[in-house]
């Protein structure tokens, strides 16, 4: 009976001690969700009544009507329309004439179809840094537009065209800002680079890689390196009310992958043995379906979203995300239920090809599939493969790298207050998008910036194009468009971009012409 009772009373003492602790330890995860700190950039809007804001001309819509007009499709790395490639350089030389005639700029042609302008700075100190585009745009065969693809038509305040988001806008985006800012008299004191290349979309081995080369032989490095990537999204997240502006700070890799079976005897159909070829096969592909690997939640740049986001989240939600501390495991798993998300936070693996089989009444004599990994930044294409060979563990299966395609993931570049890359560009995108939250993302595809990774450890990856959900499968898809709203943000934003760079350090707030 007395030991009963002392049982009580120690059950009941620690009872005490977990309710104290839980409501010590949901206090202290409440005062850090309550002062937890916007991690947003602290700058001015970009209004029109801006003495140096860019408002959009029937002159810039033209000039970027002209290039989408131009049929630059690229099919595949021995098949481009290089002759339309040589029209858009034209086209730029009459489109832009200051940038063209200036003493302070050099224009190259790179590899004959490339181009590589130089901009030099009064300031020669300072470290140069490279924007980047490329003329070429996918194909649209058998599409069936609402406008034809390559008429640049204007309808409901939108311009249509191939190209129009990937990447077209981008150059004529940099050109008109540059050239607007000569016409100002107002030329950069930091120099920089802007390489178009003209294979983007089929590998960049040309285009890209050969300008990479060019640039590594003039400097040792660059100060940083922007390209096209990651949207301004609106919707896309239903628990974020205002636009999301992620900026690319990591790329995922890539690895395909050929598995095949062929140990086993063919045969009649009509005297099978226990297995076959495609069965082997078949435990294997489901084995790799079944399987995920592993969540990598905290090892890219997918916490620091979440972090970014979570002082403009509403309650309960806010809670969570200001103590991912706590809550990684609740939060990862929900991550992981929806495709788009799970891709975040894990290596993918995807069967997208299968073979087998010659005859309805014979034994296969072989079998076949394709594995393609997306790879997550904390991984490589070798840990990637050696995770499938453990989870496959049969001898019988063979799994081979096809190579073509393959590339290890970009290393993670460096973001926050202190980095000055980062900064500009995120400076830049609140200016043009001040309702917008800017984040550091990850992109899924792969960019021309795989040839620059010694050349700069601060790579990003930034599109400023405007989008809703519906607007994702525009992307290389039918009815590609920009609205003309956009196409004059676009302008803009690459203009705070040169002037935000111009700073030697990283800047407290970007003043407007007016305000100086």
């Amino acid at each position: 009976m007395f030991l009963m009772c002392r049982m009580t009373g120690i059950f009941s003492y620690l009872s005490k001690v977990f309710f104290v602790g839980l409501i010590v330890l949901v206090t202290l995860m409440l005062i850090r969700t309550l002062t937890y700190p916007s991690q947003q950039p602290n700058v001015g809007q970009c209004s029109p009544s801006d003495a140096d804001f860019i408002k959009l001309t029937d002159a810039m819509i033209s000039n970027f009507q002209e290039i989408l007009q131009i049929k630059t499709i690229a099919w595949s790395s021995s098949n481009i329309m290089l002759a339309e490639i040589k029209q858009v350089h034209h086209l730029l030389e009459k489109s832009y004439p200051h940038i063209h005639s200036s003493k302070f700029i050099k224009r190259e042609v790179v590899n004959t179809y490339s181009l590589l302008y130089t901009v030099q700075g009064s300031d020669p100190s300072l470290k140069p840094y490279l924007l980047m585009g490329h003329m070429d745009v996918v194909p649209v065969d058998d599409q069936i537009w609402e406008v034809p693809p390559f008429e640049g038509r204007i309808k409901d305040g939108y311009l249509y065209g191939r190209g129009t988001i990937d990447n077209k806008n981008t150059i004529v985006g940099i050109m008109e800002a540059l050239e607007f800012r000569l016409k100002s008299g107002n030329p950069p004191h930091r120099s920089f680079f802007i390489g178009l290349g003209h294979d983007e979309e089929v590998s960049g081995h040309q285009g890209a890689e050969a300008i990479s080369k060019v640039l590594a032989a003039r400097t040792e490095d660059l100060q940083f390196l922007l390209d096209e990537g990651m949207t301004v999204l609106k919707g896309v997240l239903d628990w974020v009310e205002p636009a999301v502006a992620l900026i690319g700070v990591a790329e995922k890799g890539a690895v395909t992958l050929n598995v095949s079976v062929e140990d086993i005897p063919s045969g009649h159909s009509s005297m099978p043995g226990k297995e076959s070829n495609i069965g082997v096969l078949a435990k294997a592909l489901s084995r790799i379906e079944q399987n995920q690997h592993p969540v990598m939640f905290g090892r890219g740049p997918e916490k620091a979203l979440l972090e970014a986001l979570a002082p403009e989240a509403a309650f309960p939600l806010k809670f969570v995300l200001t103590n991912l501390w706590f809550f990684s495991p609740l939060v990862t798993w929900f991550l992981s239920q929806k495709p788009s998300t799970n891709a975040a936070i894990r290596t993918t693996s995807s069967v997208t090809m299968v073979g087998g089989g010659t005859k309805i009444n014979v034994l296969p004599p072989a079998a076949w599939g394709v594995i393609n990994h997306r790879i997550h930044p904390a991984q490589s294409i070798q840990t990637v493969i050696e995770y499938d060979r453990k989870l496959i563990s049969d001898p019988r299966v063979k799994i081979q790298q096809r190579e073509e395609w393959d590339i290890d993931p970009a290393p993670i570049s460096p973001y926050g207050d202190e980095v000055f890359g980062y900064q500009v560009i995120a400076r830049s995108l609140k200016q043009v998008f001040p309702t917008a939250l800017i984040a550091p993302g990850m992109s899924i595809g792969n960019t021309d910036t795989k040839f620059y990774w010694n050349m700069t450890k601060q790579i990003y990856r930034v599109c400023p194009t405007f989008m809703l959900p519906s607007d994702l499968q525009r992307f290389h898809g039918i009815n590609e468009r920009i609205s003309l709203i956009n196409l004059q943000e676009t302008i803009n934003f690459y203009y705070h971009v040169m002037v935000n760079a111009d700073a030697a350090t990283t800047m407290p707030k970007h003043s407007h012409v007016e305000e100086l």
